[in-house]
This record gives C-alpha cells, structure tokens and sequence, in this order.
C-alpha cells in the first residue's frame, strides 16, 4: 500500500495525516491554535509559527502511531508550500524535507487550494469527475471546474473580500469573537434570516463575486439601529451569503455541465451553506459531495491526498523549493 504522510502547517493548525492511495485516510490529527490567538480576535502570524515550532513532532509522532506505522514505510511525505503565513509554511517544509531526507523517501511540495480540492475524495471514492468546486475560506472564494485530477479551470473569484473574510469582520463587527464563522453560524440559529434585506452583492452577474458590499451594509445598519438583535443580524447576513454561493454554483454547474458539485475550504463547514447545496443539487438532479467539518478545515489528509496525486503526475518535488505565501491553484 502505497502511503503518503502529509503535514499541514499553513496558517494556524499543525497537522498531520497519513493516507493511502490518495483516498483511505489511516490517521488524521490536528492540533488547534485557536486558544492562543482568541484573545488578539485574529490569528498572530509570530505566535503561529513558534506554535508550529513546538507541536509539529509530537503530531507527527501521533500520526504515525494512530496509522501503525514507522516514518520508513511511507512511500512519501507531503508539505504544504503556499499559499499561507511564510513563517508557518517554512515551518512545515523544513520538517517535512528533513523527513524525507531522513528516511529516504520522495518529498512531495502541496498547493494547499488545490489540497482543498481533494477532500471530497478522503470520504466519497465514488465521486465522478468532472465536478465543479466551490472553495470558500478566509482567504479565498473560488469556482473551480474539476476535469481531472491535476486539471483545474477557474470559472469565478472574488474580486474583493473572501466570504470567510466577510464573516470574521462581521463577527469582529458585532463582539461574537474569533473564529467569526462559527460563531455567526451558532448565532444565527436563533435569529430571523428575513429581519434584514442585506444586498447580494454580483448574485445574478456571472460567477464572480463580491461580499464587501454586504459586510459594509451589516456595519452601516448596525450603527443606524443599534437595538437591533445581534441574532437577527447574523441570521440575516449569513442568509445573504449562502444565497449568493448556492446560486453561483448551481450556475456554474449548469453551464459547464458538472455531474456535481464539491464544497471545500473552512466556509464548508457552515450549516446553512451545506444544507442550502444539498437542497438545490437534489433539485437539479445532481451529487452533492459535503466533506465532513473535519476536512473541510485545514488537515493533513487532505495534504497527503493530494501529494499522491502529484506524484503520480509530476514525480517527487525537489528539495530546492522553498514556501509562497502567495502561491496560486495551478490551472489547465
């Protein structure tokens, strides 16, 4: 069996995993980060990296022993190369490089979007290709077409703020604290999603996107009515969101004629965004592939899916290449 020990350590969680064939995941651990950076409501690149720094081989270490194997047996090790924090990347690289030194075995450098897009395969492997991706993080919203593995189009991105960026600064906005998409999601359970008619911003213009017109309109109605209820403002604002995702990807997919469609990305693991895509890819008679919340965040599995993939395809990655923040997906 041939398996790929992944590592994961682009922003604020240290992770690893290691996964078989690119599909069975045999383990999968990640350390959170959250608590030392709640208190700066953001995510502290220093502190990220000293973090990474300290927990990266007791991760490791767990990884390994939860697949019940040695670091020889694996027949490579993955790294995320960007895009991300640099201190955090090089972090992750560096160990991973040594590792391979080490043991004697391939190093395999990961996109970490296109990571992102394997990891419906991690707990669908019936999933039939070509599907259309909807990618929805703090850093980026992207509509990618799927052809194959390795084959990628771009079909729609922001043109200003990512939708997770949107919900952190709301969240921020209105004191719920950091992670912001979580607790909006929690919140808006006990909100009126029809209170407030935000803006959807670009819904019905192609399938690019735009969510700072709506994050500013949450900020401008707030100030105007300030006994509002916060949980009538998540509500509304996330209702706003979600309605303008699932549409663009039903579009998407109709126009590129996808058999499904993929979420991925920390977005993903909204309530309202997988139930609103369930609901309209049965409408439409198509798959919908909703990764648990576990891969929807950032984890080595997905890391470690995609290192096979590439070295399938494109051999082991030179010991030469080094970290990129702004490193972008790689399109056909």
């Amino acid at each position: 069996m041939s398996s790929v020990l992944g590592i994961e350590t682009s922003c604020d969680e240290t992770a690893a995993a290691v996964v078989d064939e690119g599909r069975g995941v045999r383990s999968s651990v990640v350390s959170s980060q959250i608590d030392l950076h709640a208190r700066f409501g953001g995510v502290v690149p220093e502190i990220a990296s000293r973090a990474h720094v300290d927990l990266l081989t007791p991760v490791v270490a767990e990884a390994l022993v939860e697949a019940g194997l040695e670091g020889p047996d694996v027949a490579a090790v993955a790294a995320t190369i960007g895009p991300g924090l640099i201190g955090s990347l090089l972090v992750g690289v560096s160990h991973a490089k040594a590792l391979a030194l080490v043991w004697g075995v391939p190093f395999v450098g990961v996109n970490h979007l296109e990571a992102h897009l394997y990891a419906s395969f991690l707990e669908e492997p019936s999933l039939e290709l070509p599907v259309v991706v909807l990618l929805v993080s703090g850093g980026h919203t992207l509509l990618i077409h799927m052809e194959a593995p390795g084959h990628y189009r771009l079909l729609g991105q922001t043109i200003d703020d990512a939708a997770g960026e949107a919900f952190d600064k709301v969240a921020r906005f209105l004191g719920l604290g950091y992670p912001g998409g979580p607790a909006i999601d929690r919140l808006a359970v006990e909100g009126d999603a029809s209170a407030i008619a935000f803006p959807r911003g670009m819904r019905d213009e192609g399938l690019d996107f735009s969510f700072s017109g709506v994050k500013t309109s949450v900020i401008t109605y707030v100030r105007k009515h300030p006994q509002v209820e916060t949980a009538d403002v998540a509500a509304s604002f996330q209702e706003a969101v979600v309605d303008v995702l699932v549409t663009k990807a039903a579009r998407a997919a109709d126009q590129v004629g996808a058999k499904g469609i993929c979420l991925a990305g920390g977005v993903a693991a909204n309530s309202l965004l997988r139930e609103r895509l369930l609901d309209s890819c049965i409408a439409a008679g198509r798959q919908a592939y909703l990764p648990s919340r576990a891969m929807c965040t950032d984890n080595a599995a997905m890391v470690a899916a995609a290192g096979w993939w590439r070295l399938q395809s494109d051999g082991p990655t030179s010991l030469a290449v080094g970290a990129y923040p702004n490193l972008r997906l790689p399109l056909s």
